[in-house]
């Protein structure tokens, strides 16, 4: 538990370290550190990632470490829009983090993945076809059935697809 502290603190500091401003004692004016570059937002997300793993038992965005690290990951896809890895790795924060939607998008935009992608890209789906079908809505529920199975198939999406 100490040692978890530790590292949030650390983590904490770090953040805050990152985002304060600097105000002149002179004057009043506030300038801001100067934007990071894709590159550097993409290394600082999976620092924070790393952390996150370390402080929290589950990965949710509304964790600080985890929410740092996609917030970075998606600057850096965001700069470099045609930076492939750079949008897989957000895509795999989504999905780690269980913001299904945003996973389940982002993997799409990507189109072709590679094994190991299509396994994180299926499990946003039957995640979504779960959340679907428990509201009632099966014509969603299928969609992301079929799509998801087009990735990866797996044995929840089959269960899934047998109570459609």
């Amino acid at each position: 538990m100490k040692k978890t502290l530790m590292l949030t603190a650390f983590a904490l500091a770090s953040l805050a370290a990152a985002q304060t401003t600097t105000t002149d004692t002179t004057t009043t004016d506030t300038t801001a550190a100067a934007p990071m570059s894709a590159a550097e937002s993409y290394s600082k997300a999976q620092e924070y990632a790393v952390q996150a793993d370390v402080a929290y038992p589950t990965p949710f965005y509304d964790r600080t470490l985890w929410k740092a690290s996609v917030n970075q990951a998606y600057l850096a896809a965001s700069a470099e829009a045609g930076n492939r890895d750079y949008n897989a790795y957000l895509a795999q924060l989504y999905t780690k983090t269980q913001w299904w939607i945003n996973a389940y998008n982002a993997w799409t935009k990507l189109g072709d993945l590679n094994d190991t992608e299509k396994q994180w890209a299926s499990l946003s789906a039957a995640k979504l076809a779960y959340i679907a079908l428990q509201r009632g809505d099966k014509a969603t529920a299928s969609a992301y059935v079929a799509k998801g199975q087009a990735w990866a198939d797996s044995p929840s999406l089959q269960a899934i697809k047998k109570r459609l």
